[in-house]
């Protein structure tokens, strides 16, 4: 996915952004890492059968970060 694609379907809503931010400051996230989780949230909102990203989607991508680090 390029980020022309990630900016077109992998759009966040108010309470999402701030999320990321937060996580962003708060663990120093690369732009990589950034555009995973990003990436991560827009597969768990299709496996719901969403369209549009939702916090708890979001979420759910950053808790999967937090496991792979620890088991990488």
């Amino acid at each position: 996915m390029q980020a022309r694609h990630i900016r077109r379907f992998c759009k966040l809503d108010d309470k999402g952004d701030q999320l990321l931010e937060q996580v962003t400051d708060k663990l120093g996230l690369s732009a990589r890492s950034f555009t995973r989780i990003l990436k991560l949230a827009r597969t768990i909102a299709d496996l719901a059968g969403v369209e549009q990203i939702q916090t708890l989607h979001l979420a759910e991508a950053i808790q999967y970060r937090g496991v792979d680090r620890k088991l990488g």
